[in-house]
């Protein structure tokens, strides 16, 4: 797109169907490898990523080409047929409906990207619903509760 300038940093938050904990450490590194093709692909720039047994966070530098509700699908669709391609689970792997998704200036990357990063640390500290709706409440994004994530007690 010709004389088109953007800066455009999401996070996207979405977990795994039933917030079963099926992505293992030893296929993590697999999936992130998969899941960043997938946004390479479709010309975005991943800048980080980080899956939790039961959830995933992508920090994505956004072309205007593209919008975030394709970009999600498209990774959620690609990344679980390449794991119930290749994984050889019991049942079969999705994840969940629906996705979280946050901005953040040029200044806050570097923070968030550690955030990513430190995702196992955090855990230890917090679980999966506690960040959710801190992230909600953060960003003041109004919400229904009924359709919020399934979450593990």
């Amino acid at each position: 797109m010709a004389n088109t300038y953007t800066q455009l940093y999401v996070q996207i938050v979405f977990a795994v169907n039933g917030r079963q904990n099926l992505v293992k450490k030893e296929n993590r590194e697999e999936l992130h490898k998969y899941i960043t093709g997938i946004v390479q692909k479709r010309d975005q720039k991943m800048l980080s990523i980080f899956c939790m047994p039961d959830h995933l966070h992508t920090l994505v530098g956004l072309q205007p080409n593209i919008t975030i509700s394709d970009l999600v699908r498209d990774i959620k669709t690609g990344s679980s047929n390449f794991i119930n391609d290749t994984w050889g689970l019991k049942h079969k792997f999705n994840w969940q409906e629906g996705f979280g998704a946050f901005s953040y200036s040029r200044s806050q990357i570097d923070t968030v990207i550690k955030y990513i990063l430190n995702q196992e640390i955090h855990h230890k500290k917090m679980n999966f619903k506690e960040e959710y709706l801190g992230f909600l409440e953060k960003f003041e994004i109004e919400y229904d509760e009924k359709y919020l994530f399934d979450w593990i007690e």
